[in-house]
């Protein structure tokens, strides 16, 4: 019969061994853990969502899509059905910035709902021009023809801006808020007949009128040749379109490491290569 001291020994050593191969396991586990750790990917960079106009705005982001990552930020562009919501999301922080507008029309935008917006930096001009399916100059409009412009404000003065320098009408003196509407126009010796069409909705419109003034985002969109164009601005224009961002976040860390991607050398020769000029760098 073995004593109780035996016995209680027994059980203390059992229980020793018990704690060895516990230990020993979590020792097993530890190792395991640390190789996969080491065999791992680094992990992810900041996510700065960027929302964008689908042609060229967003293909213009994902050239910088992997410079980005480079330096730890991790693009993600965000393309709407509908670019007026770009500023609303702007301002609800759905997204970091946005791109997609020049500054006359984020003025406007402004005026009307007082967003707290600051410009990050300016890339690129889309020359506005004007369009026709039925005539190939501008000495060719007919009296009392039908050209459909832009319905905002500052599109629209934009787009009448490029027929007074054709040489088709005349505007009030002293329009300084890149603003106007038909209304404005003091001279109109052909009696042009001007239809007010939602920029986006303007390519559509194109077979049905004598000629249409519009952007150059919409035309490469709509697959048709900018060349095309019987006038467009000059690579003078002050319609540069722009990065924007919530006031007091244009000095974040990486909102200036896109701005450096959107403005390098790399990106100027993409833009030339690709686009000619129906993009001009603004940078």
């Amino acid at each position: 019969m073995k004593s109780r001291f035996t016995g209680r020994l027994s059980v203390a050593l059992v229980a020793l061994a018990l704690v060895a191969v516990a230990a020993a396991g979590c020792k097993k586990k530890e190792g395991e853990a640390g190789k996969g750790a080491e065999g791992a990917a680094p992990a992810a960079g900041k996510t700065l969502k960027v929302g964008a106009a689908v042609v060229p705005h967003a293909d213009i982001l994902k050239l910088v899509v992997p410079k980005l990552k480079e330096q730890g930020v991790n693009l993600e562009v965000v393309t709407f059905d509908d670019e007026v919501q770009l500023n609303p999301a702007l301002a609800e922080k759905q997204i970091d910035a946005n791109y997609f507008q020049h500054v006359p029309y984020l003025e406007a935008v402004v005026k009307e709902k007082n967003y707290q917006f600051s410009v990050a930096g300016s890339i690129h001009v889309e020359p506005i021009g004007l369009y026709s399916k039925k005539i190939k100059s501008v000495a060719e409009l007919k009296n009392g023809a039908q050209i459909a412009v832009p319905n905002n404000p500052s599109n629209e003065y934009r787009a009448l801006a490029l027929l007074e320098k054709q040489g088709l009408i005349k505007l009030k003196p002293g329009i300084s808020n890149f603003q106007a509407t038909p209304q404005d126009i003091v001279e109109n010796p052909k009696k042009i007949k001007f239809v007010e069409v939602e920029a986006a909705q303007l390519t559509r419109t194109l077979p049905d009128v004598d000629g249409a003034v519009i952007n150059t985002n919409f035309i490469l969109d709509a697959k048709i040749d900018p060349q095309s164009a019987i006038a467009r601005e000059d690579a003078k224009s002050p319609y540069a379109n722009i990065v924007v961002v919530r006031k007091g976040e244009e000095n974040r860390e990486d909102i200036k490491k896109l701005l450096a991607a959107l403005q390098s050398p790399e990106l100027k020769q993409f833009l030339k290569e690709k686009y000619g000029a129906a993009i001009i760098p603004a940078f």
